[in-house]
Order: C-alpha cells, then structure tokens, then sequence
C-alpha cells in the first residue's frame, strides 16, 4: 500500500481547489447504490433542477459521477402482496425508460464492465441496475434470467426482511442462512454472471454465500460495525473474509451506518426510537414524528474517509468502494448533501494521505474488477 510522506501530506492538504477538482475529474465514480428511482416511478425527472432530492443530471455531472447502480428497490410489503416481481419490473423500467431512454444524451444503459469506461468515453453516464430485495424473484431461480436479460447485474439476497430462501440482518433468523433454494439463487446468479449482493443479509447467509460462491461477492451499500455498531454494518471479521475471496464492502453514506451517536439517536437503528416512531405514526401525530427523526445526530465527512480508512487498514485498499445509498436514507453527513459533494471527498481522502492510484480503486476500480471477474466465470460456465 502506497503513504503519502508528511511533507506530501502537507502538499496535499495546501491544494487548491482547481487542483482537487483537476484530480477528482480523473477518476471514474461508480456509486453502486442510489434510490433515486424510488422517485422516478412516480414521475420526477432526473433532469429537472433545485428538488429536494439528493440526486439530479446537473449534480451527477457537477460530482463526476461516471456511473450508477440504480437500485431495483422491492419493498416487502410486494413480497406480502404477491407482486414483488410486478414492482422488479416497473422499477427497471423506470431506470431503463424514464432515466435512460428520457436523457438518452446523459445516460448510457450498461450491462458489462468494459461498457462502463466507453459510456465515459462517450461524455455520457453509465446507468446500471441492481435489484434490492431477493423476493422480487418469487422463489423462483428462472425469473433471475429475465431480470438479467434486462439489464439487472446484482441482486441484493434480502432487504431488512427474511425471505423464503434467506435470512436477513433486519430480522431474527428463520433458515439459519440460506435454504437448499437460496444455494441454487446463488449458483444461478454465478451462472448467469449477476453480482451477488451481501448487503442486508444476516451474518450466517453472508458466510453461506462466501462459502458456496466460486467467484468475488460484493456488499453494495455497508459500512463498518467497528465504527457503527448496527446490524447492516459488517464486522472486521467479515470485511476480511470478503476481501480473501476479492470482494468489496461499498461505503454506505447514511448517518447511521457512520457515526455510532447518529445510530443511537436514530429511528432507523434504535429499537425503542423505532416503536415510538411507529406508534406516533399510528396515533397520527405528523409533527411529533417529524421531530423525532429530524432529531439524529449528523454523521460528518470525516466519518466516510474513516470508514474507508479502517476496511484499508484491515483488508486492503481493493476491499473498498462507495455505495452512497443517495435517496433511500433521510440522513447525510455535513459536506456530503447530494451527488455533487463527491470532490469534497476526494479532497478529504487526499489529505489524509491516500494517493490518485488509491482513489482509482475505490471510486470505480474495485468494484469493475469484481464485475468482470463474475462476467468471466458466466463466459467460462457457457463454454
């Protein structure tokens, strides 16, 4: 691993901003998990300006966001409903159609690895998907064909539920792990050459899939227990694991997966502000409610660079990558409000001694390389 001397770090801290946006412009930024499609569905352009939202194309380009993961987000109330794989399908059109197909100057629409750099090469934005939420399957290994036919290359195994097939962090264990049907997801994922997802699974299906997976697994939008102890979080022993086997924990941006303060005061992550949170929302009290999550302790830019830090530390700067989970959490560190607020981080990373070839990996290179590495196993599996 390549340190900055103190001199160097000196230097780095002393760039101008031309200099930090110089640097920053030259990386390719791969945010593997954003929810902005949980706003698309419902009719907001990804093209308009000054929303409420953390992401947009003019901010996208102002951070020199090279390319998406757009989340294929399943709630589990579809899965309840029995129409988990109708809402998998109007959520990839809604990547595919209203951001794709209605920027077609802005976005590219991805399925390999090697496209990602000539969607770059083309002044446009690589729009990938990943479907969060294995029920979106309905128990049924076939269905991942036609999600991957079009488009989808990753499936985060469960959300904070249990599904029929795997167990999640959300919820206390029902399959100690993967079932004998959640294997054959897995193997049918490594088939076809979809990234495996670990994100939201319980600790005992994480250590099923690196178990049973022939090829690198990546944690789309996590962070680090050691910092922040919440269940969604992985611990060091975990983080390790996954960089043995050449995968990748991607840096979620919430509040809570960042700062321990943040999670404790958290509705997301604290049980008891949780019950209050819904028994206020039963009782109808809308401003009690607001005030209550409104209430978390803010996470701080620094809090990304150290989780980012400790998972160099300890497995390695290939193990590391940015899954911001932009629109899908209610808080954001001070400095990093939107999609825009990525040269800050580079600036933050600098001087704290990481070097351009360091960033190279994190923002974008680790996780293409995982991405391949699936696409060649799928290529090897069909001859």
């Amino acid at each position: 691993m390549l340190f900055l001397s103190l001199a160097a770090l000196l230097t780095a801290a002393q760039l101008s901003d031309a200099e930090v946006e110089k640097i920053h412009r030259g990386l390719l930024v791969i945010d593997t998990h954003n929810d902005v499609t949980s706003h698309t569905v419902k009719g907001f352009d990804i093209g308009s300006t000054g929303s409420k939202f953390h992401t947009d194309v003019e901010r996208l380009r102002k951070g020199n966001v090279g390319a998406v993961f757009f989340a294929v987000y399943v709630a589990a109330s579809y899965a309840k409903s029995g129409h988990a794989a109708h809402r998998a399908l109007e959520m990839i059109g809604t990547v595919r159609h209203d951001i794709a197909g209605r920027h077609p100057g802005t976005f590219q629409l991805v399925t390999r690895a090697d496209d990602v750099a000539a969607a770059r090469k083309a002044g446009r934005i690589a729009a990938l998907m990943g479907i969060e939420g294995g029920h979106a399957i309905e128990d049924d290994p076939r269905l991942l064909r036609t999600f991957y036919d079009l488009g989808v290359r990753y499936m985060t195994l469960t959300h904070s539920n249990n599904n029929n097939w795997a167990d999640s962090s959300g919820e206390p264990p029902k399959h100690n792990g993967l079932t004998e049907l959640g294997r054959k997801v897995v193997a049918e994922m490594n088939r076809l050459g979809m990234m495996v997802d670990v994100s939201h699974v319980s600790d005992k299906t994480f250590a099923d899939v690196l178990e049973i997976s022939p090829v690198p697994v990546l944690a789309s939008h996590s962070s680090c227990r050691a910092l922040a102890n919440i269940p969604r979080n992985m611990s060091d022993d975990m983080i390790r694991a996954l960089a043995k086997k050449g995968g990748v924990v991607q840096i979620n941006f919430g509040c809570e997966f960042l700062n321990q303060k943040s999670a404790d005061s958290s509705t997301f992550s604290n049980a008891a502000l949780r019950r209050r949170a819904a028994e206020l929302k039963k009782a109808g009290r809308t401003a009690e409610l607001k005030d209550l999550r409104a209430s978390i302790v803010p996470a701080q830019l620094s809090d990304i660079v150290a989780h980012i830090q400790h998972v160099r530390d300890i497995a390695g700067v290939a193990a590391v990558g940015i899954g911001s989970d932009f629109d899908g959490v209610e808080c954001l560190p001070k400095g990093m409000e939107d999609v825009s607020k990525f040269p800050a981080l580079t600036r933050a990373l600098l001087e704290k001694g990481f070097t351009a070839s360091d960033l190279a990996q994190i923002y974008g290179g680790n996780v293409l390389r995982v991405m391949r590495e699936a696409e060649r196993y799928a290529q090897r599996a069909r001859n």
